[in-house]
């Protein structure tokens, strides 16, 4: 799934705008978690993390599982400095009001496997 049709489905909004607009990639897989333990022993290409944890860790953790896009769930707002943490490191993060549950739903409703 492209970064575009995630936008739409999940009513997201790009934080980082011009990272987010140069994303190409296709997306295959989605994992959700906000014990940023497990997220670190994914080792699949084309995955993005779904979250409702909103910190610096977030970034940090999905720099280090090589994940490029992250969905921060629940309305919360991710602050200046996970915004440029995550732009140095080219990674997208989308905010969005649906539950993480709610956008799991949505992204496999629409093709997105889950890992487990």
């Amino acid at each position: 799934m492209l970064m575009n049709e995630i936008i739409k489905r999940i009513e997201a909004r790009p934080v980082c705008g011009d990272v987010c607009s140069l994303r190409t990639d296709d997306f295959e897989f989605a994992f959700a978690s906000d014990l940023m333990s497990d997220v670190l022993r994914l080792t699949y290409e084309k995955t993005m993390l779904v979250t409702g944890l909103c910190n610096v860790q977030t970034i940090r953790t999905a720099e280090m599982a090589e994940i490029k896009l992250i969905i921060i769930c629940r309305g919360k707002k991710c602050d200046d400095q996970m915004f440029k943490i995550a732009k140095e490191c080219d990674i997208c993060l989308l905010e969005t009001n649906y539950s993480v549950y709610r956008v799991c739903g949505e992204l496999y409703s629409y093709g997105i496997k889950p890992l487990y």
